[in-house]
């Protein structure tokens, strides 16, 4: 039986999803008071537990919580949830908020050693990069145990406890991939509106919807298309759908030229190609943060190859626009 004094730091949590939670899921998924959607670190129960029911890990960010807990319906347990600073299990993982110093210290002040019999703690696969077990082990007793990576699977795991290799496959489906773009379209919108609107009375209506058109396929089609673009990395594959979006504005923009295609208005064109790509390239790197297919050696790899690649672009297409321009203003 769990001590009579023990249940003071334990606090109650359900399996049941209110209809405040699902809002609270969508403000946090458009962004909206992004640092805002945590729960307490401690300990929470679930059901009626024991001192020998099953004590799950996560983070304190509210979708990572309220995942885990309604995927344990009907299930007796304890949740221990560790101060990520409103950050997913993923992430955490890799900035090292959900990482083995905070779990120690958690288990240390929740008591946890008093309040179960068994020395088991089952964390979710996408932490693994952030906990050393062996040190988990030495430093407090506990013996780490790497559930599934998707919280649904939580049940069938526990008949068990071992995961199938279905359970250890990450995957980036659609739906998963739909999800991250409001939160991505409401960082870029102001930005979005003021260069289309500058880019409008600069040069017109054809290189200002060019910009917005590179922009949106940055933060909405390259999530969707992510899949099919045939390229190794989220760089290049940022690069070739930033390409393929630029190259009917850069045509339209030459083909409206009154001087013909080896005009003035062709050399904006062909800086146009060079510069809407890296736009677009770079809004994608922002998804690497947001799969669990990606790695942090992978990503550094990727962001010190082409980041200079995107920049270089990105600055001659700026400084030819410039040029021509003036070259332009000059001829009258």
């Amino acid at each position: 039986m769990v001590k009579e004094e023990d249940t003071a730091r334990i606090r109650p949590a359900t399996s049941a999803l209110t209809l405040a939670d699902r809002w609270d899921h969508v403000l946090a998924r458009w962004g909206y008071r992004r640092a805002g959607h945590r729960v307490e670190p401690g300990v929470y129960r679930l059901g009626e537990p024991t001192a020998e029911s099953p004590v799950f890990v996560t983070a304190n960010y509210t979708l990572s919580f309220d995942a885990l807990r309604s995927a344990l319906t009907d299930q007796d347990a304890y949740i221990l949830v560790l101060d990520t600073k409103g950050v997913n299990v993923w992430c955490a993982a890799g900035k090292g908020t959900f990482g083995t110093q905070e779990l120690i210290h958690r288990i240390e002040e929740t008591g946890l050693a008093d309040i179960v019999t068994h020395r088991v703690l089952i964390l979710p696969q996408l932490g693994a990069a952030g906990v050393a077990a062996h040190e988990v082990m030495k430093q407090s007793g506990f013996r780490v145990e790497y559930g599934p990576v998707r919280a649904a699977d939580l049940p069938e795991y526990l008949t068990r406890h071992q995961a199938t290799p279905d359970m250890r496959r990450a995957t980036f489906p659609l739906p998963d991939r739909l999800v991250l773009i409001p939160v991505e379209l409401v960082r870029v919108l102001l930005p979005m509106i003021i260069a289309g609107v500058v880019l409008y009375v600069l040069g017109g209506p054809i290189p200002s919807l060019g910009v917005v058109t590179a922009i949106l396929a940055g933060v909405v089609l390259f999530p969707i298309l992510l899949p099919w673009i045939p390229t190794p990395n989220f760089s290049t594959k940022g690069l070739v759908l930033g390409a393929t979006i630029a190259l009917p504005f850069a045509i339209a923009t030459a083909a409206h030229s009154p001087a013909g295609p080896w005009s003035i208005e062709a050399g904006l064109a062909l800086t146009g190609i060079m510069s809407l790509p890296a736009i677009t390239a770079f809004l994608a790197l922002n998804f690497t943060g947001s799969t669990p297919v990606t790695s942090r050696s992978g990503v550094r790899r990727e962001i010190y190859t082409y980041i200079p690649v995107m920049a270089v672009l990105f600055g001659f297409g700026v400084c030819g626009a410039v040029v021509f321009s003036v070259v332009r203003w000059i001829g009258g």
